[in-house]
């Protein structure tokens, strides 16, 4: 079964950049189509960027574009997000996502924090 681990959060000041990797542990992890959401407190989870599997075309929800930027590295089994210019409204946990057709695995998420 494929498994996927969240790193990189932290508590960082607005303005500042934090990389999240999701690094699956299964080669296959390069098969699927990742996507990254977050979750504030309160809120329902939302979806914040995807790269897909075949052409490694990328999505982002318009509150990130321009200061997120989404990557895979099929060597290291890994997907990351790239966040520049945080702001405070960027407060959640990021969780990642894998999907093929109907299967999905989700990663246990890690906090991020923009505060000054």
């Amino acid at each position: 079964q494929l498994q996927l681990v969240e790193s990189g959060g932290g508590l960082v000041q607005p303005g500042g950049s934090l990389n999240l990797p999701c690094t699956g542990s299964l080669f296959a992890f390069n098969y699927y189509g990742i996507g990254w959401f977050r979750q504030a407190p309160g809120k329902e989870r939302e979806g914040v960027s995807c790269i897909s599997t075949n052409d490694d075309s990328t999505q982002y929800t318009d509150s990130v574009k321009g200061r997120f930027t989404i990557s895979r590295d099929s060597v290291k089994n890994a997907v990351y997000l790239q966040m520049n210019s945080l702001k405070p409204e960027d407060t959640a946990v990021y969780y990642c996502k894998a999907a093929l057709v109907q299967i999905n695995y989700w990663g246990q998420g890690t906090q991020v924090t923009v505060s000054s």
